[in-house]
């Protein structure tokens, strides 16, 4: 047990937290149209094992979070192929802006979902997750990187390959 948590938990959240923010790091230097450097690679690593690791946990049956994170993976591959396979040359820039834009936002859409179960006042204001203020979280979120997609979409240019 780490901090309250079986070892899978803790490493399952640690990824998940640092895939979060190498994740947000990579949206905005998309939209900057800047490289990344080692916060991509960071990024699809700690992502691609984040996805992994949800699958580690007992279940009994197909839940969201795994269909989320089977999904997750699909977009995570896309975005690999397009990067390192292709070089984002073409319809593969897109494909990798957009597919980096929706995995962060997978993370960042579990990460209010487990803010409002396990963080008391904020469970206090949606304790079955069905009310006004989880859905106006998740509405924001959903705003803000629809409008970092289109922002990285229209502004990121890929350096040319040496």
């Amino acid at each position: 047990m780490i901090l309250g948590m079986s070892t899978l938990t803790f490493v399952h959240t640690a990824l998940s937290l640092v895939a979060l923010v190498s994740g947000i790091v990579v949206l905005i230097n998309l939209v900057s149209s800047r490289s990344s450097g080692w916060w991509t690679p960071l990024y699809l690593l700690t992502a691609v094992a984040t996805s992994v690791t949800g699958f580690g946990f007992p279940f009994d049956k197909l839940l969201p979070s795994h269909i989320l994170g089977i999904l997750s993976l699909i977009v995570l591959a896309a975005v690999i192929v397009a990067r390192y396979v292709f070089g984002m040359a073409g319809a593969w820039r897109w494909i990798y802006v957009v597919g980096i834009a929706i995995s962060v936002y997978f993370d960042a859409f579990v990460a209010v979902v487990q803010a409002f179960l396990k963080i008391p006042a904020l469970h206090a204001l949606a304790p079955s997750g069905a009310e006004p203020p989880f859905a106006v979280a998740q509405i924001a979120v959903l705003i803000a990187f629809l409008a970092l997609a289109v922002a990285a979409i229209l502004k990121f240019r890929p350096m040319a390959r040496a």
